[in-house]
């Protein structure tokens, strides 16, 4: 209805090239990576030589340099594909930002570059079994011992976890009963002694994102391993949860639209009664409402993205769109799921899976109904 503006040549040349990687290298495995429940590594290996991994860091620590315009690009394409496993945007769009703005330059040199190349594969732990959405409450803590911390705790949860090979671990260093006031973020190296990971878990959907516990036992880590400053990691975490914030939205919207393309299909090839189910009046208005609906989240979404690159998303713009569009998403594929009938009960279908892996859309990132505190606390 409304022709997107947010794109270039140069944005749509990159989106084919991953259009094609994806099609040729990742969607023909993605079942098999949903059997063991963890990606291959030598996919991100590949995903870096092609340039999809780490895009906007600069070209020095390995990265293209450009905006976050091309992570959109790769979020879509993901998200279109049904590509649910891989957890490059967490690697490239969450992880990477924190060292790149606050983490300091011995660390930056040790990781960016790997993590662009895809020879490292990184993940993110705040979460905790007793803490959900409440970062504050984390309980993992990190006790001062001469130039390094101990490390105690559990997180749960942690996407790419399982193939990590650096997390950033939220901790508390000090007195844990101050809230935010010492949370602070922690580069913890695997094979660190100590430092365990649990098996794959085994979830309803997302089936081959490699989602696992991490276990700390008097891990011990050096000093030199802080992000930015001690006591800070819950200001950097809130800096930036609006962009993984926005991340979902993107690939909630995108995933919605093209499991609607699918369904439009679908419906136009089905026969039911002698006519196509696209010809009834109920399959007619259904799409018209979720086309409808989609155009208004897409124009939203896209708006928060400009506001992202020009540096000018506010928190409160992310919650609603995290909140507003993984709502719509799981709406449009109930809906679409119904317009298939039995068939859209069967994983063969692309419905089917689409269905199972966004219910996780409304709950990461801080679940919806956070997501409206703390819209609320901006009215």
């Amino acid at each position: 209805m409304i022709p997107r503006l947010l794109f270039n040549s140069d944005h749509e040349e990159f989106r084919q090239s991953l259009r094609r990687f994806l099609q040729a290298e990742v969607l023909p495995r993605h079942a098999g990576w949903e059997e063991q429940g963890f990606v291959d590594r030598d996919i991100w290996q590949r995903a870096g030589e092609l340039g999809f991994l780490c895009t906007n860091m600069p070209e020095n620590y390995g990265g293209s340099g450009v905006d976050r315009k091309f992570s959109t690009i790769v979020l879509e394409e993901l998200a279109s594909s049904n590509a649910s496993g891989i957890g490059w945007p967490l690697h490239s769009d969450i992880v990477a930002p924190y060292l790149l703005r606050y983490g300091s330059e011995e660390l930056k040199q040790a990781w960016l570059p790997k993590m662009a190349a895809g020879t490292a594969i990184t993940a993110i732990a705040m979460t905790e079994p007793g803490t959900g959405s409440d970062l504050q409450a984390i309980q993992t803590t990190a006790i001062e011992d001469g130039d390094d911390y101990i490390v105690n705790g559990a997180k749960i949860f942690i996407t790419n976890g399982y193939n990590s090979d650096m997390v950033v671990v939220a901790v508390k260093v000090g007195d844990k009963s101050r809230g935010a006031k010492n949370v602070s973020l922690l580069v913890i190296e695997a094979g660190r002694p100590g430092f365990s990971k649990g098996k794959p878990l085994k979830k309803i959907g997302m089936k081959a994102q490699d989602t696992c516990e991490l276990f700390f036992d008097n891990v011990r880590v050096p000093k030199s391993n802080i992000i930015g400053q001690v006591g800070a990691g819950f200001t950097m975490l809130m800096q930036e949860l609006a962009w993984e914030r926005l991340l979902i939205a993107i690939t909630s919207v995108a995933n919605a639209e093209a499991m609607l393309a699918a369904t439009i299909e679908y419906t136009r090839d089905r026969q039911a009664f002698g006519r196509t189910v696209s010809s009834f009046q109920n399959t007619r208005f259904k799409l018209a409402e979720m086309k409808t609906e989609l155009q208004i989240a897409r124009v939203f979404v896209d708006r928060c993205v400009e506001l992202e690159v020009e540096g000018e998303l506010w928190v409160d713009a992310a919650a609603a769109a995290k909140y507003w569009c993984s709502d719509l998403q799981g709406k449009v594929l109930d809906q679409c799921l119904q317009l298939h009938g039995g068939y859209g009960f069967m994983q063969e279908y692309p419905i089917a899976r689409a269905y199972i892996d966004a219910r996780a859309q409304r709950i990461y990132g801080g679940t919806n109904e956070i997501m409206k505190e703390i819209i609320s606390r901006s009215i």
